[in-house]
């Protein structure tokens, strides 16, 4: 390597794309570079990114751990991190939620109890997971019954990767018509 700063960028390079800490000596061995270079690039990247941005450092930081050198997150920015492993990467539903919500999406506007009906089973508890995942919303209260009726919401919509419940697949004819689960 020509220079410190061409060394140091190669550093970089191989600890984005590494799975697993690297060892100085993985390092040293994948640059063709002595070990102490490594070392002392290694220990300057990483007080520049702990002093970065006035001393706060940056988003990531550089450790040595489990024999080896890796980035990992600020710890004061987890919760960002969290927030975009978990919309990424959703829990998935239940086979109970996964059914509930077709019903929903096929039959809306539809009561709890006409649901119940079709499924055969309580599904409040599922109700209230798919309206906390905001998947299903209360859409009004019917005059008559006093029954809350639910839909579909536009996440859900975008999580299908469609535009509108037309697009939805036809298996409304499998499913009992809306005047015999009343």
């Amino acid at each position: 390597m020509a220079t410190d700063l061409s060394l140091r960028a190669a550093i970089e390079a191989l600890l984005t794309v590494a799975e697993t800490p690297l060892s100085i000596v993985t390092i040293a061995g994948a640059l063709e570079v002595p070990i102490n270079e490594v070392k002392a690039e290694l220990e300057a990247l990483q007080q520049e990114y702990n002093s970065a941005h006035d001393g706060t450092g940056r988003g990531f930081e550089l450790r040595e751990v489990g024999g080896g050198w890796r980035f990992f997150v600020r710890q004061v920015h987890d919760w960002g991190v969290r927030q975009l492993v978990a919309n990424e990467n959703p829990a998935k539903l239940s086979q109970a939620a996964l059914e509930t919500l077709a019903v929903i999406a096929y039959r809306q506007p539809i009561s709890r109890g006409q649901i119940s009906s079709i499924r055969g089973v309580n599904v409040d508890s599922v109700v209230r997971t798919l309206i906390s995942r905001g998947l299903v919303t209360e859409l009004y209260t019917d005059a008559e019954t006093g029954a809350s009726m639910f839909g579909s919401t536009e996440l859900l919509l975008e999580q299908l990767g469609i535009n509108s419940l037309e697009e939805l697949p036809a298996i409304s004819p499998y499913l009992p018509d809306q005047d015999s689960i009343g």
